[in-house]
């Protein structure tokens, strides 16, 4: 495993990465509260045909963290990433693999740069249009969010840093999911990625940045923020893989139903068994399918 500082977008991002760098690149995008590091077991298994590389992403672990909320729209955090990846496949058509919040990137990347993207994968990850009717529409995924009102919370930053992060660490171990799989290497790896200046506060300013709307158990909703945006420019154009760990406690299936009307070439495999850390749970099956799609 190879490590980096690479300047892109205006920004700095610590990347890690594996493979000929000549080889096809394969971005492999983390969510909250994760870093790069959260795909060190996985990356290996794509060195032999593959450029993986996995960033800490805008305002996360060894990477720039702005200081405003506005710095970490969508938007911002998409354009960060196609930059690194200008830089680092100049000219060629590239992949993305993604969970959680990076899929939220990885989808503006296929909506901004449809034809610079090889392929999408999607590990238990939201296209914003299913995800915002399911927040207004189902009374269950309306309260499985409500975590997100949390985390937009002025306060939010200081309150997951205290105890230890104990509230961060409870996230990965019971909030989503279960955390079994969080051995004490990686906890120490989460907590020094958590505890540097200034990276809780910029990871919590991705939730306040966008404009996804989460009501109270039972508010009524007047205002979809995304019902004036033409589907057409949220189209998923490029082949899209959805892995979906199917005892998510965050992301139940309802937020991704309709995902088909928004994409040309859709493959979901769904997995028992697996909650929203599919990715540290099931890492061979992760593995095994993604191969499959990548090398078709």
């Amino acid at each position: 495993m190879r490590t980096s500082m690479i300047d892109a977008n205006g920004q700095s991002f610590f990347v890690r990465s594996i493979g000929d760098a000549s080889a096809p690149l394969v971005l492999f995008l983390h969510g909250f509260p994760e870093y790069g590091g959260a795909w060190d077991a996985i990356l290996p298994w794509f060195a032999d045909r593959y450029h993986a590389v996995a960033p800490d992403q805008r305002g996360y672990g060894k990477s720039s963290k702005p200081a405003g909320i506005d710095h970490y729209k969508v938007q911002h955090l998409a354009k960060d990433m196609l930059a690194l990846a200008d830089i680092l496949s100049p000219g060629k058509p590239f992949h993305i693999v993604s969970h959680d919040w990076g899929a939220s990137v990885g989808y503006m990347m296929a909506f901004m740069a449809a034809k610079r993207i090889a392929t999408l994968a999607v590990l238990n990850g939201v296209h914003p249009l299913p995800f915002q009717r399911a927040l207004i529409d189902d009374p269950a995924q309306r309260a499985q969010s409500q975590y997100i009102r949390f985390l937009r919370r002025d306060d939010s930053a200081p309150l997951l840093l205290e105890n230890g992060c104990a509230r961060a660490l409870n996230m990965l171990t019971a909030s989503f999911g279960g955390g079994g799989w969080l051995t004490e290497d990686m906890k120490r790896g989460y907590l020094e990625a958590w505890t540097m200046p200034g990276a809780m506060e910029a990871m919590v300013s991705w939730y306040k940045a966008t404009p996804m709307v989460v009501p109270l158990p039972g508010e009524t909703v007047t205002i979809d923020p995304l019902a004036h945006i033409n589907p057409a420019m949220m189209r998923v154009r490029m082949p899209h893989l959805v892995l979906w760990g199917m005892e998510d406690k965050a992301l139940l299936p309802v937020s991704r139903a309709g995902l088909e009307q928004h994409c040309d070439d859709l493959r979901v495999v769904e997995v028992p068994g697996a909650d929203h850390w599919i990715v540290h749970q099931q890492p061979d099956l992760v593995v095994r399918e993604l191969r499959g799609f990548l090398d078709r």
